[in-house]
């Protein structure tokens, strides 16, 4: 049961250091300097994206038997650890909302639509798939993008300027390759392979 919370937990902080979701979150920081209305707005559009997401997955995992899941998740998270060493960049029209709204607003459109597609809402569907407590998981994956998010808001340019992005990155598609490795060997014992 606490694997469906710690484990997305880590593997969403993991990857969400160097997102454009983070490259967001300072340069809102940099431009409101009102740091609270802008994690609540991250906070907020986190569990309303990663509760969609998570949805998806618990759904998807009911259409395939496990072998077959383990398979499909082995290759999906081959994929987002090859997709998280790609750095991200902000979209000019994420940029242009922040000019209309006040920093909660801002916060809470951005974030929620940069995370549509992004490897931290693949990796929530993935992971809600893969564990059996649906709940957990979307607060694991929020509080994942809390712990990579909340110190760049907090520590705006300083944070940016002191990670080393690339070891992180580096990190994080290791974390999503050995979950990978993970789900072929469950999908080896399930079929009887080992």
């Amino acid at each position: 049961m606490l694997d469906s919370l710690l484990i997305p937990t880590a593997i969403v902080a993991l990857a969400e250091i160097g997102d454009k979701t983070q490259l967001l979150a300072l340069i809102l920081a940099a431009r409101f300097r009102k740091p609270w209305p802008i994690i609540a707005g991250i906070i907020v559009a986190t569990l309303a994206n990663h509760a969609a997401a998570g949805a998806v997955g618990a759904w998807f995992s009911t259409f395939f038997t496990d072998v077959m899941l383990h398979w499909i998740l082995a290759a999906s998270f081959t994929a987002t650890a090859l997709w998280t060493l790609v750095p991200d960049k902000m979209d000019d029209d994420e940029a242009s909302t922040a000019r209309k709204y006040g920093p909660f607003v801002t916060t809470l459109i951005t974030f929620f639509i940069a995370e549509i597609g992004d490897k931290t809402q693949v990796a929530t569907v993935m992971l809600a798939a893969q564990y059996p407590d649906l709940w957990l998981v979307i607060i694991g994956t929020t509080l994942g993008m809390l712990i990579a998010n909340v110190p760049v808001v907090l520590a705006g340019n300083f944070a940016a300027d002191k990670l080393p992005l690339t070891l992180i990155r580096r990190l994080a598609a290791t974390a999503f390759f050995v979950l990978a490795l993970v789900a072929v060997y469950k999908a080896m014992v399930t079929s009887g392979w080992v």
